[in-house]
């Protein structure tokens, strides 16, 4: 997902807040450089703040709508009049919420968001003895628990997911990581076989 907010703090607070959720998160600090993220990904939400620099956040929205992606957009704005919140879910934007706000709303609001971005995903996974709750966020194999970092679980459920398949690098490090990650793991596909049997971890190499 994208964030896409002028003011940093908030910005950096709202992205680690995700990232404990095992969301990956990228952050853009201007609608300028928003576009140039969106151009080259393919993210399943946006949380846009309406009043940006260089490029407005009104700007972004109706660029992103009119291309077509599958990119959930939820307007994120000081602006709480009603006339306002029509006018930004006019564009083409997808929720609304206004500052200050819970995180634990913006949270459930982008989780939301989120499964209509995506195809519809059972919430619980099992393979091999492996089952994976993705609403309580828990992992047993065999009926023991396992215990998974953030990005140990959201790697985890992307393999579930694959049923079996090859899953690349480049989809592991979208869905899983940030912008950030290290590019030298690009280099090997992940199967779901890649799972340690005896903890239900994904093996390293």
């Amino acid at each position: 997902m994208l964030i896409v907010e002028d003011e940093r703090l908030l910005a950096d607070a709202i992205a680690e807040g995700l990232r404990r959720q095992a969301m990956a998160v990228d952050v853009a600090y201007d609608g300028d450089a928003a576009l140039e993220r969106l151009a080259v990904n393919a993210y399943d939400v946006v949380v846009l703040d309406r009043d940006l620099p260089i490029v407005s956040g009104d700007e972004v929205c109706t660029t992103l709508v009119d291309s077509g992606a599958g990119t959930r957009i939820l307007m994120l704005t000081a602006a709480t009049a009603i006339t306002q919140r029509v006018a930004g879910l006019g564009l083409g934007a997808d929720d609304y919420l206004t500052k200050p706000f819970a995180f634990a709303e913006l949270a459930a609001r982008i989780d939301a968001l989120g499964r209509r971005a995506r195809p519809a995903a059972p919430p619980v996974l099992e393979r091999a003895g492996i089952r994976l709750d993705q609403h309580r966020r828990t992992v047993t194999r065999n009926s023991h628990p396992v215990g998974l970092s953030r990005k140990e679980f959201a790697v985890l459920a992307e393999l579930l997911l694959a049923e079996g398949g090859v899953v690349s690098a480049e989809h592991l490090l979208e869905k899983a990581w940030d912008e950030h990650a290290d590019p030298v793991h690009r280099r090997r596909p992940v199967r779901h076989h890649d799972v340690a049997p005896e903890t239900g971890r994904p093996v390293s190499h």
